[in-house]
Formats: structure tokens, C-alpha cells, sequence
């Protein structure tokens, strides 16, 4: 298993993109990829896995955090 170089994904992102520590911790490793320009050769989600992903995980009514 590849180990992470967390100290240079922490540079590049803390330094390099500016973001908060919280922001930094928040993200996915895709996510933080996209930021860095490193997501090369992924396709964006078709409109058929959004209703897909949509169907398994519907919007629930009455759980407002207002």
C-alpha cells in the first residue's frame, strides 16, 4: 500500500491553496486532487449516476437545520 506524503499534501494545500486547517481535513483525497490539478483522465459523474445516486440517498423531508 502507498503511504501518503501528508507534510506535501499539507504544504500544498495549507500554503499552496490557502485553505484553513478545517477546510484541509474536510476534503476528500479526489477533492484535494481537483484543487492540486491532479485529477486527469476522471469523467465527471453522467446525468444517469446523479439520478442513480439520487434514488439510493433522497432528499428526507423535515430534517431542516434552520
Amino acid at each position: 500500500m502507498a503511504r501518503f506524503d501528508w507534510a506535501a499534501l499539507m504544504r500544498a494545500g495549507l500554503l499552496g491553496l490557502r485553505l484553513r486547517p478545517h477546510e484541509f481535513w474536510a476534503l476528500t483525497p479526489v477533492e484535494l486532487a481537483m484543487m492540486l490539478g491532479q485529477s486527469k483522465g476522471v469523467a465527471p459523474m453522467s446525468r444517469s449516476q446523479l439520478d442513480q445516486l439520487l434514488a439510493a440517498y433522497p432528499d428526507q423531508k423535515g430534517h431542516s437545520d434552520e
